[in-house]
């Protein structure tokens, strides 16, 4: 796919009605040769409309409109660049939890955690978060994840946790201010509500921090999977991670996975694990499939604000 293809599908697929000034933007770009060939002279792998889009936030450019973006983007290109670079996208939207949920609840208890592209391990504190799926409301405090149910097997407990742990080529610390800002600047310039949300889960995990290793999905995923407890089903997921991986180590991480004792839950776009007769999805947006074991479960949406469950 070109980068204005990929653009243009960002805006017209995952933006739109989503983020109408990421909407705005993606299209713009994808129009733009003098903008698409800056962004051709890097690494293919650091050419996505979320990792530009936040990078010039967190360098306090303008993204709300695209004539004063194009224009901060030209003036500012070796900055921005340079950051492009050196970071990833590393979102970590801990209102997924609220998708995973049913499944994990499902397993026998208790649970081991190993998160594949972790971030921060925002996502390792299912247990720890409140969840509202319209009038059924599961455990108390602070973040409240908020997700339209369809068809799901709404849980009645959370899961019981007791290790938890992430894999990424570079863990984020929610404890380090420069971090946090990262983290920030990587959601969607209308989500004020993600933005409390994340600032709750950051103070969940601060009080708490995971085990976060450096590492590859591939090679070292045994060997941390090897420390959970005895005694704990083993479950290793992931979610929105393997579209960043190429092609070939996908399938390598697959079979690793399926190798480990336990459970494995992926959350992914359809086209990065593929599965035979999945269902219509329920709606244009853009959705990733919930899947357990190799066997798919329901449609999601991207920061886990719905899960349609299937037939």
């Amino acid at each position: 796919m070109t980068t204005a293809a990929s653009y243009a599908r960002f805006g017209a697929r995952e933006a739109h009605g989503v983020s109408p000034a990421y909407e705005r933007l993606a299209l713009a770009v994808s129009a733009d040769d003098e903008l698409l060939a800056l962004i051709e002279a890097l690494p293919p792998a650091k050419r996505q409309p979320n990792l530009l889009f936040g990078v010039v936030r967190l360098l306090g450019g303008p993204v709300e409109d695209p004539a004063a973006f194009r224009a901060y983007t030209l003036a500012n290109w070796p900055a921005i660049a340079a950051e492009m670079r050196t970071r990833s996208t590393q979102t970590n939207e801990p209102g997924r939890c609220a998708v995973l949920l049913p499944v994990l609840a499902a397993l026998p208890q208790p649970l081991a955690l190993l998160e594949v592209g972790a971030s921060a391990g925002l996502c390792l504190y299912p247990d720890r978060y409140a969840y509202r799926y319209g009038e059924h409301l599961l455990g108390t405090g602070e973040p409240v994840l908020d997700c339209v149910a369809a068809g799901a097997p709404l849980p009645n407990r959370r899961p019981e946790v007791v290790w938890q742990a992430g894999l990424n080529l570079n863990p984020l610390d929610v404890t380090d201010p420069a971090d946090l800002a990262w983290l920030d600047a990587l959601i969607w310039p209308e989500h004020a509500h993600r933005r409390t949300r994340l600032r709750a889960a950051a103070a969940v995990a601060a009080a708490d921090p995971p085990l976060l290793v450096r590492g590859d999905v591939v090679d070292d995923l045994p060997a941390l999977a090897a420390r959970a407890p005895a005694g704990a089903t083993l479950v290793v997921f992931h979610t929105s991670v393997l579209y960043l991986v190429p092609s070939p180590r996908r399938a390598a991480f697959a079979e690793v996975v399926r190798g480990l004792p336990g459970h494995w839950i992926a959350n992914e776009d359809q086209e990065v694990l593929r599965y035979d007769a999945l269902p219509e999805p329920p709606a244009e947006a853009h959705h990733n499939v919930l899947a357990l074991d190799g066997k798919p479960l329901a449609w999601t949406r991207g920061h886990g604000q719905a899960i349609t469950w299937f037939a």
